[in-house]
């Protein structure tokens, strides 16, 4: 179907023989550019992860994690590769509370692990890419050296972040112009981070978690407070590691998600109930249907803060929650003419916050499908930057409690929950999407929603982005305003309490693969600054 060209929007992109979709142009254009060159799908991906943490420096960086699913062309198997790092081994529960800290702060040292993303891109390309990390680093290096200038949704992310960004010397000296943001249209250089990406093409992972640039964060961390050491940078160069991807067959498709300590698993629960539900027959943006999945994702966001954890250290009932026999008990627990006022304990189906991230996919010639996300968490993470090598440390150690017998209680060596969840669509041993939704916490809520848009309800890639979003937290939902007054009304009237949300829900791409006219059809999220490209 073709979109309405009197309204405002965005096309799909279709291409023949390769595209890519991110939250920047930058990031795209460098991406097609690799492919262009010879690089597969997951050279393609690193290269505008990098690209993005120069250019959306707010978002995402080397200072955080990653994870991502990538496809292999012929193969059937999708791979799936954690790249999230640990706490340090001084980060125990007794040490933070000595520290002063009463729960995590998501200022605080405590709250930085050590990053993981270096690692896994240093994996990744020696495992399943064609270029080496000079070739695939280059573009972000150059864009760190030259500067590039602000667009709109960075200009607006980084007006927000001025408070943070003041709190520590090094970033206020680096990130804030005479105390302020830089606006739209300025440039902006990082000639200490172009540093240390060319260490990182020149010796890879090792450069990053050892040696000077490892000392520089390590002596930031600690000044502020932290815990870190040099050992504890050095056993992280290898954190990253192959995983076994979960999956839900949805639809006469094959959804598939990393594991925990990712929260990919809720995107399966809410599939799982929603599915059980039946299609709304008013519509995508019905209250009838925004009202089944807001009850869905209330369900399953209340097992995740129980039981999602790092499975290295804490069982976490992966297969029960995601089974057939719960998801249909949850399911019957929602009901189309109130919201529940109350919900069982976790676990049970009988009686009884907004993040930044940076997500992109990639696919190629060959049809080789890549499902990339890297984040710093927050806003500019932590908002302590390593000075000296210009690397900004996020602050994913947000996600862990700090209550004694939680699966998710900090520990040394401990990965926390992490929100961050590329996805990948497979049908018949073929890979057919590769998506993502940003947006933190929201992250489930957004994937489940795009795919119900896209395959349940007809909407194109493209439009399936657009559609405004909602998401219930807090003990309310949190409403675009795209949402009509008159839905809006309604959900108020089953029970729920909504209010209007300044920032958006999240961002996201997505790339389709249409085997049958022997096209890929791009969409990026209007939410960020970004594109879909092909050639």
């Amino acid at each position: 179907m073709l979109r309405d060209f009197h309204a405002p929007g965005r096309s799909t992109v279709h291409a023949a023989n390769g595209m890519a979709a991110t939250s920047m142009p930058q990031a795209t254009l460098a991406a097609v550019d690799m492919l262009r060159a010879g690089g597969n799908a997951l050279d393609a991906a690193i290269t505008a992860a990098a690209v993005l943490g120069v250019v959306e420096p707010q978002s995402t960086g080397i200072g955080g994690d990653c994870f991502c699913l990538y496809a292999p062309a012929g193969t059937g198997q999708v791979i799936a590769i954690n790249g999230s790092g640990r706490a340090p081994r001084g980060a125990t529960p007794e040490a933070l509370r000595a520290a002063g800290l009463a729960k995590m702060e998501p200022l605080s040292a405590h709250s930085v692990t050590v990053p993981g993303a270096v690692s896994a891109w240093e994996l990744l390309a020696r495992t399943h890419g064609r270029k080496g990390l000079d070739e695939i680093l280059a573009p972000a290096i150059r864009f760190a050296e030259q500067g590039f200038h602000l667009s709109p949704r960075v200009a607006f992310d980084w007006q927000a972040s001025v408070a943070k960004l003041a709190k520590h010397p090094g970033a206020a000296r680096r990130f804030l112009k005479d105390g302020s943001a830089f606006g739209l249209g300025d440039r902006f250089v990082q000639p200490e981070l172009a540093a240390t990406l060319r260490a990182i093409g020149k010796g890879g992972a090792k450069a990053f978690y050892e040696g000077a640039i490892a000392a520089d964060m390590v002596r930031t961390l600690r000044e502020a407070g932290g815990t870190h050491t040099e050992e504890d940078f050095a056993r992280a160069a290898t954190v990253a590691e192959f995983v076994d991807p979960i999956r839900r067959s949805w639809r006469g498709m094959d959804i598939f998600q990393c594991p925990p300590n990712g929260s990919g698993l809720l995107v399966l629960m809410i599939l799982g109930m929603i599915e059980r539900l039946g299609t709304a027959e008013a519509g995508a943006l019905s209250a009838e249907r925004l009202h089944r999945h807001i009850e869905a994702a209330r369900l399953a966001y209340r097992d995740r803060d129980a039981f999602l954890a790092d499975p290295s250290q804490v069982e976490v009932p992966v297969g029960r929650l995601t089974s057939d026999a719960y998801l249909e008990n949850l399911a019957k627990l929602i009901r189309d003419e109130a919201a529940m006022a109350e919900m069982p304990p976790a676990g049970e189906a009988d009686w009884a916050r907004h993040r930044d991230t940076v997500y992109l996919c990639v696919v190629d010639r060959d049809g080789n499908a890549c499902s990339f996300i890297n984040s710093l968490f927050e806003g500019f993470g932590s908002g302590i930057l390593a000075e000296g090598s210009g690397v900004l440390l996020h602050n994913r150690g947000y996600g862990f409690r700090l209550h004694d017998g939680h699966p998710n209680c900090i520990a040394p060596d401990k990965r926390p929950m992490h929100t961050i969840i590329p996805g990948m669509v497979m049908q018949d041993g073929q890979a057919l999407m590769p998506f993502g939704v940003m947006g933190g916490h929201y992250q489930p809520m957004g994937q489940t929603l795009f795919l119900a848009n896209h395959f349940e309800y007809g909407l194109d890639v493209q439009a399936a982005l657009d559609l405004p979003r909602l998401f219930p937290t807090g003990g309310k939902v949190q409403v675009e305003r795209g949402i009509p007054l008159a839905v809006v009304d309604r959900l108020n009237r089953l029970g729920h309490v909504c209010e209007l949300v300044e920032k958006p829900h999240g961002g996201g791409q997505a790339i389709l693969i249409d085997r049958a006219r022997g096209c890929l059809v791009g969409g990026s999220d209007p939410r960020k600054d970004g594109c879909a490209l092909g050639y």
